[in-house]
């Protein structure tokens, strides 16, 4: 189930915003999608990141996938046991798997991305698509 104060881009990533701040990670739908996650690889504190720009780079037993800033700002903080132990993200998308904070510089970029109810009516149409 999709936290209902979150965001989420088409490309399922999620922020939960926090006035100028926000905690970043991969959906469920993600992760599912990947399969067994092996390494991540994170932008370092300081690091300035763009809304919809590549932001980092996950490694699953099936593919490689690049994940996108849902805002633009500077990275204040990354998940070291998500490093350490990328299976987290399978197991706690929403939770403990978070990727990154960030100070978001612009909080009107969060009007670009759905919130759970149309980010819930986006992957259903995904998966009913992949089915077809």
């Amino acid at each position: 189930m999709t936290p209902k104060n979150y965001k989420f881009t088409k490309e399922h990533e999620w922020i939960c915003p926090d006035g100028n701040k926000g905690t970043v990670g991969i959906t469920d739908y993600a992760q599912h999608e990947l399969g067994d996650i092996v390494y991540v690889d994170l932008p370092s504190p300081g690091a300035k990141v763009a809304q919809f720009k590549r932001m980092c780079e996950i490694e699953s037993v099936k593919a490689v996938a690049e994940f996108f800033a849902p805002a633009s700002g500077t990275i204040t903080e990354v998940n070291q046991a998500a490093i350490d132990e990328p299976k987290i993200i399978n197991e706690d998308p929403y939770g403990k798997a978070w990727l990154v904070k960030i100070e978001i510089s612009d909080p009107a970029e969060l009007n670009n991305l759905m919130n759970s109810d149309q980010y819930d009516v986006y992957t259903a149409k995904l998966t009913k698509e992949m089915k077809e």
